[in-house]
């Protein structure tokens, strides 16, 4: 059949809208691709050609005030795997085989590892560089090495809470390290490669190596000898009274620079893994406490700034006061009887404290223990410092307002303290505390500076100056007397509070022993605070277990910083316009002892008996007199006639050489229990017996 003209026309007609429709669908195709997916697919096509190798930049160097290195950055190899070139070589199973003898690395998870569907895979970090040695002259396709920094601690565990740790990664996870980690760690660099289809490089193609940016250096406020100091004398009470934890802040109280800080237990920043977790915890910082008689240094303010108190106001004491159905109680319920202001500082008396209270009121105690900083974060530049645990006023009761005032109730952290404190001895004003004095770039030109920052004005001066004069008191007379420093005027407070146990109820076995003061009183150069935590052993307080420490501290502080001691004519002159003088301690002293220590205070002395012991005074010890009162001191005889009386002197808290000199000295015969300090006796002190009894005395280990 024969096809006619209009059959072809249509054909071509059908053809041509065929080829039409195609071209129409395949332009649309190429400019869906090349323009409106274009961008996104070069950029895949260049991530497939290109091997991105990261290269981490160096952490900067944090050095302490005086430009001594704490934390510095070291170079450490690391081995990465490109795994389609591994495949590529066809000896992935070689490959893995060799490299996880020489990793100590399992065998079929590097091979996994290795063979993954991925342009880039870390394989180890931070190697040995015996083994970069070897995996070099190996030359295994697809195996590289690339240097990475990681952080070294030149002195150890020394300040290890407030430098903190460095990851494998190069990013800060604790301490100063975390804090500024954006201004420590830097920008990371990369090595770019062009590689073709088959992951060969292709010559004279992109090469690029972007440098990476080092992290800038940080000169941290810390002393690294006071810190030294701080942190050896922390380590002693830590260790004898085998606490469960214990801290030491020292603070320039004008500036609010902490010289030291340091936390027990501790832990090596350098292999921290090595050591339990709740060893990096930072005591200092971290942890709330009941901060006890060490409290009563801001009620004091509060209430002589209220006007509430002055200098001649007078509290009596009779050993126990009632609040409600509650009573507190001094301890033991010693009575002090009538008393000044300065000497309720000075003997730590509760009841005094709970009347002062009461006396300040509800509205006025929340209003300056807010003012004081409690219950909100100082701001330290270092991470997880808690608010602190204030009662709720709207819910508070007159019993609450009297434990507050003694140091109950409320929980503060040691940075807390130690600031609020310190605006006592900084006429009032209460300064930031902080860490970071600088931040320089790597030639030395400062990029910012932290300078001291004013919080808040909390009391006036003169009120500031009268209680450091009245704190003072406390450790030359007081409950701080092991704090006292010949040359120095030290101000200070103890501390002894009763741990909350899991029931909610004040445990009688556990104790945290506290001490904080100054020095010198008069225009502080240094504030200090020692806090040990559940201290074995008898006695655990305040006075006892952290005076001594703060005082050792303080010493070699002050010898370090060269700081000079006031003559001796200068104390006398002092001492000389006082109005009033303390009877010292003379009880268990030798007679000679006891007479050169009363004359030197300017007191008459009356000796009754014989012999060359003291066993009893009268007025007590810490009693104020005019000078030239009368003191009446008791003897008992050093040899004792055959048949002789002899009266008992009070023999705790002394080591057994110190007991057994006593005993022996009085004629005695000492059956000792145990070792370490005196804590009980048997007859008791007071008692009257013949010549050559025997005196059961028992000792408890100070670690115990």
């Amino acid at each position: 059949m024969q096809t006619t003209g209009l059959t072809v026309r249509k054909r071509i007609a059908t053809l041509f809208f065929l080829f039409t429709l195609g071209f129409i669908l395949l332009g649309s195709r190429v400019f869906w691709v090349q323009f409106v997916r274009g961008a996104e697919l070069s950029e895949k096509a260049l991530q497939n050609r290109m091997r991105d190798v990261p290269v981490e930049s160096k952490r900067g160097i944090i050095y302490d005030r005086n430009g001594r290195e704490l934390a510095i950055s070291v170079s450490a190899d690391s081995v990465y795997a490109i795994p389609a070139e591994v495949c590529r070589s066809g000896r992935q199973r070689e490959i893995a085989q060799k490299l996880s003898q020489l990793l100590s690395m399992d065998e079929d998870k590097l091979y996994n590892r290795l063979t993954r569907v991925s342009s880039f895979e870390w394989v180890q970090r931070q190697i040995d560089p015996s083994i970069s040695k070897k995996i070099r002259d190996m030359d295994m396709p697809g195996i590289g090495l690339t240097e990475e920094s990681r952080r070294y601690y030149p002195k150890g565990t020394l300040a290890s809470h407030v430098l903190g740790i460095s990851g494998i990664d190069n990013t800060g996870l604790e301490g100063i390290d975390y804090y500024y980690n954006d201004l420590v760690g830097g920008t990371k660099g990369r090595i770019i490669i062009e590689h073709d289809a088959v992951n060969r490089p292709i010559p004279e193609a992109t090469h690029k190596f972007i440098p990476p940016v080092d992290g800038a250096n940080l000169i941290l406020t810390i002393d690294e000898t006071i810190q030294y100091i701080t942190e050896r004398e922390l380590d002693k009470v830590f260790q004898e009274r085998k606490a469960k934890s214990a801290a030491a802040i020292i603070m320039d109280p004008a500036t609010g620079e902490i010289l030291a800080l340091a936390s027990r237990p501790t832990y090596n920043p350098n292999n921290f893994s090595d050591f339990p977790t709740s060893n990096r915890r930072n005591f200092a910082i971290n942890d709330v406490y009941e901060p006890g008689s060490t409290m009563k240094i801001t009620t004091a303010a509060m209430a002589m700034e209220a006007g509430t108190v002055n200098a001649e106001s007078r509290f009596f004491c009779p050993g126990y006061i009632k609040v409600g159905v509650e009573t507190i109680g001094c301890p033991d319920r010693k009575p002090h009887g009538s008393q000044t202001f300065a000497q309720t500082i000075e003997k730590s008396c509760n009841v005094a404290f709970v009347q002062i209270g009461l006396k300040l009121g509800m509205d006025n105690y929340f209003k300056y223990l807010t003012d004081f900083g409690f219950g909100k974060a100082t701001g330290i530049d270092l991470p997880g410092e808690p608010s602190g645990i204030i009662a709720n006023k709207k819910n508070a009761q007159q019993i609450d307002l009297a434990t507050m005032a003694m140091g109950q109730t409320n929980a503060v952290t040691p940075i807390q303290l130690i600031t609020a404190v310190a605006a006592v001895a900084n006429e009032g004003n209460m300064m930031k505390p902080h860490l970071v004095k600088q931040v320089v770039d790597n030639k030395g030109k400062v990029i910012k500076e932290y300078k001291p920052q004013l919080v808040k004005k909390v009391i006036s001066p003169g009120i500031a100056k009268e209680l450091c004069v009245m704190l003072e008191g406390e450790v030359t007379n007081g409950t701080g007397r092991n704090a006292y420093l010949e040359g120095y005027r030290v101000a200070g407070k103890t501390g002894t509070a009763q741990k909350v146990g899991p029931d909610g109820r004040y445990m009688s076995n556990e104790h945290v022993a506290s001490f904080i003061g100054f020095a010198p009183s008069k225009s502080p150069r240094l504030i200090g605070i020692v806090v040990v935590d559940a201290p074995k052993g008898y006695p655990y307080y305040g006075g006892w277990v952290a005076a001594p420490a703060f005082k050792e501290i303080i010493n070699d502080s002050f010898h370090y910083l060269e700081i000079p001691r006031y003559n001796s004519a200068e104390i006398e002159k002092t001492k000389e316009k006082a109005d009033k003088v303390v009877v010292p301690d003379v009880v268990n002293l030798p007679l000679s002892e006891a007479l050169s220590l009363i004359n030197s205070r300017g007191l008459k002395v009356k000796v009754n008996g014989s012999g060359n012991i003291v066993w009893q005074q009268t007025p007590l010890a810490h009693t104020r007199l005019d000078k030239g009162a009368q003191i009446i001191i008791e003897m008992s005889p050093l040899e004792p006639a055959e048949g002789g009386e002899i009266t008992i002197p009070d023999l705790r808290g002394k080591s057994m050489k110190e007991v057994a000199k006593i005993l022996t000295d009085l004629g005695l015969h000492l059956v000792p229990e145990g070792y370490g300090l005196a804590y009980e006796q048997s007859p008791i002190a007071g008692k009257i017996v013949s010549n050559g009894s025997v005196i059961k005395v028992k000792f408890q280990p100070i670690g115990e």
